[in-house]
């Protein structure tokens, strides 16, 4: 097995996982949600079947391009949670060095998916 098939596994098990936490957990990603987007649940739903979808689809070889860009859109549809998210960890002090961490994060991620387009 490649390095780059592996990389592609933990990425659709990454991002599999990851979507089932907004089922298992959703209260953590409604709060990051921002307030203007409207119905935090129903996001955190949609946000979260499409992780699992994606992930699923990023295995199925004639849909990985597909999936890939697909991440890739998801990620930059979640980015403003993530910048909400760092607001308010600057507001109340809590875990920003880590949140801060987490916006360049996105952008290696988006590299990551794109190695699949």
């Amino acid at each position: 097995m490649s390095i780059q098939t592996i990389s592609l596994w933990i990425m659709a098990i990454l991002y599999i996982l990851a979507g089932i936490n907004h089922f298992v957990i959703p209260r953590f990603y409604e709060k990051i949600i921002p307030p203007f987007l409207g119905n935090k649940r129903l996001i955190n739903w949609i946000s979260g079947i499409a992780e699992i979808i994606l992930g699923i689809l990023l295995l199925i070889p004639a849909y990985t391009a597909i999936a890939a860009w697909g991440v890739i859109a998801l990620l930059i549809a979640v980015f403003p949670a993530n910048i909400y998210h760092f607001m308010k960890g600057w507001r109340k002090k809590k875990m920003v060095w880590v949140l801060a961490l987490r916006l360049p994060l996105q952008f290696v991620l988006i590299w990551w998916a794109y190695s699949f387009t």
